[in-house]
């Protein structure tokens, strides 16, 4: 064994993403669970650091597996109050008890704190400014309401 030490990892939030979205499109039951889609229709980007709006047009893309997790892979651009586009990867989960998922499901208000919704995301950009972040991993803690995904974005450092 190695006498090197690993640091725990810190982070930094970097923006709260509240992406509005489309109601669940369904492609059917699969081998693998039920193949659906979420279209994302636009949205707000809030932080110290980072403030802008989602850029209409993104898909998250969803299986839900037999166990009752989501397996989530959304894909979209967020723009900054300059105009600077970042390009967001975020693949994730989302699972928690039945009748919690149920009533997420429904439409009504449940506290994030009673499911589980993380997803790991990754930044493409051209802006020199947020250059750095295309080589930077984050963290995202969400919450999903009747027409939003709102996740709080945090950097791995």
């Amino acid at each position: 064994m190695s006498n090197i030490a690993v640091q725990s990892p810190s982070t930094r939030f970097l923006c709260r993403i509240t992406a509005r979205v489309d109601p669940v499109v369904s492609l059917g039951e699969t081998a693998c669970g039920e193949r659906r889609y979420v279209p994302i229709i636009g949205g707000t980007v809030s932080g110290e650091d980072f403030s802008g709006q989602v850029v209409a047009g993104g898909v998250d893309w969803q299986l839900q597996r037999a166990d009752g997790t989501l397996d989530i892979a959304a894909h979209y651009v967020i723009r900054d109050g300059d105009g600077a586009l970042v390009e967001i990867h975020s693949d994730g989960f989302r699972h928690g008890p039945p009748e919690v998922m149920q009533r997420l499901a429904a439409g009504e208000p449940v506290g994030p704190g009673e499911y589980y919704f993380r997803t790991a995301i990754r930044f493409q950009t051209g802006a020199a400014r947020w250059r750095h972040l295309n080589s930077l991993i984050a963290i995202g803690m969400g919450a999903r309401t009747a027409g939003a995904a709102i996740i709080d974005v945090h950097l791995v450092l």
